[in-house]
This record gives structure tokens, C-alpha cells and sequence, in this order.
């Protein structure tokens, strides 16, 4: 069940509020855009390589590589090298906080 409600006796000051907006302006942009969504959803059920993505994912190898390096750029996921492969996780407890709510949104059907 997805909680709905906000506390709204927080202390935070409004200049500290339009601090946070546009962190989260930031956030919201890079995952406003449905190939990325995708990613992200497909990197909150695990890890992925490049070539895993590109099975699941039905993109050419150059554009799935630009939408993850926008992810890379805005440090919505991370990267390790294992050989010649490169793995791509979420990279933060909010990102995977904010997938997971959109997913029980928009994909939990049950």
C-alpha cells in the first residue's frame, strides 16, 4: 500500500524547500523520458550488463548506451567493469524509493 500523506508540520524553510525542488527538478527530468523509465525499472529487479539490457530492451547498442550515460551523468546508476562487460545498478536508496513507488503505481497488477 502506498502511503499518501505528508507531513506537513516539517520545520524546513521555504528557501530550503526550493533548495530540495530543484534537486528533485533535476531527478524528475532524467526519468521523465520512457527508455530511461524502462532502464531503471529493468536496474531495480537487479544489476544488469549492457548486453542483458540490450536483450530486454529493444534499442540498437548506441542509443541505449546515450540514455545510460544521461543515468550516468545525473548519478541515477553506477558502474563496475567485470572483464569487458559493465554492469549498471541504481544508484541511491531515493532512486530505488521512487521506482519502486512508480512500479506499485503503474505495474503492480496484483
Amino acid at each position: 500500500m502506498i502511503s499518501t500523506s505528508i507531513d506537513t508540520q516539517s520545520s524546513m524553510s521555504f528557501e530550503d524547500m526550493q533548495a530540495n525542488a530543484a534537486g528533485a527538478t533535476v531527478l524528475l527530468k532524467s526519468m521523465a523520458n520512457e527508455t530511461r523509465l524502462l532502464i531503471l525499472c529493468q536496474l531495480a529487479h537487479s544489476e544488469r550488463s549492457v548486453s542483458e539490457l540490450l536483450e530486454i530492451i529493444p534499442l540498437g547498442q548506441s542509443a541505449l548506451s546515450q540514455h545510460l550515460a544521461i543515468l550516468r551523468r545525473e548519478r541515477l546508476v553506477t558502474t563496475r567493469r567485470e572483464g569487458q562487460s559493465v554492469y549498471y545498478a541504481l544508484s541511491s536508496v531515493e532512486v530505488r524509493a521512487i521506482i519502486g513507488t512508480l512500479y506499485q503505481l503503474f505495474c503492480d497488477c496484483g
